[in-house]
């Protein structure tokens, strides 16, 4: 399975990439905006690509079978960028991936992102959670087979291989390692139980394939 992961120049992505490069049933694309960002990726194991979320990037699509959207401008970057990247690009990518017929889409999203109700967001984090909440719902309305993976407070420590996961988690106190969420992401392409679903994950004690499960 041809893989794109878009946003492999991001630390979530270059984990994906490499994630996906050390499975023998997949062939990881690693889109990013600069050709000075290929050495990194073919050190990773993957491809490759250019593509630019607020230019042109649907070449990046070819040859692909399913996607993995990693990308994020972070919470601070200006609501232009916010809006460029996590929603408009996000947007695009889902619209490219119903066009050419793509198996899978796999959304990293943000805890909380599917009932913003259900959160206390501060005003300069207002319009990333908006743009993310408005990803995922076009994911969800456009007919693809996808899994949104919502992350709490992402970290750089290592991976657990620990979990817990809900479509909702009743508690959302915690963290999870960058390692972890890649790890999700990769479950994700195919482990069936997530199809047409979003989930909720943060570092905890069950193990995550058992975790998983239990959605």
């Amino acid at each position: 399975m041809d893989v794109l992961v878009i946003g492999a120049a991001g630390t979530t992505g270059k984990l994906t990439i490499n994630k996906l490069a050390k499975r023998n049933k997949y062939y990881a694309r690693g889109m990013v905006r600069k050709e000075s960002q290929f050495e990194e990726i073919e050190k990773l194991g993957g491809l490759p690509v250019l593509g630019d979320l607020e230019g042109d990037f649907e070449q990046a699509f070819d040859e692909v079978d399913a996607v993995i959207f990693a990308a994020g401008s972070g919470g601070h970057t200006g609501n232009d960028k916010t809006k460029a990247v996590d929603e408009n690009g996000a947007i695009r990518a889902i619209d490219l991936s119903v066009k050419k017929g793509i198996k899978k889409f796999v959304m990293l999203s943000a805890i909380g992102a599917g009932d913003l109700s259900t959160m206390e967001i501060s005003d300069d984090m207002k319009t990333y959670y908006d743009a993310k909440h408005k990803a995922d719902k076009h994911l969800e309305n456009s007919g693809l087979n996808y899994s949104i993976v919502r992350p709490g407070l992402l970290t750089n420590n290592n991976e657990t291989g620990k979990i817990r996961a809900d479509e909702v988690l009743t508690d959302r106190s915690g963290d999870i390692t960058k390692a972890d969420v890649a790890a999700v992401l990769v479950l994700a392409l195919e482990h069936e139980n997530l199809n047409n679903k979003a989930v909720e994950i943060l570092n905890d004690e069950e193990d995550m394939i058992t975790a998983l499960n239990r959605i």
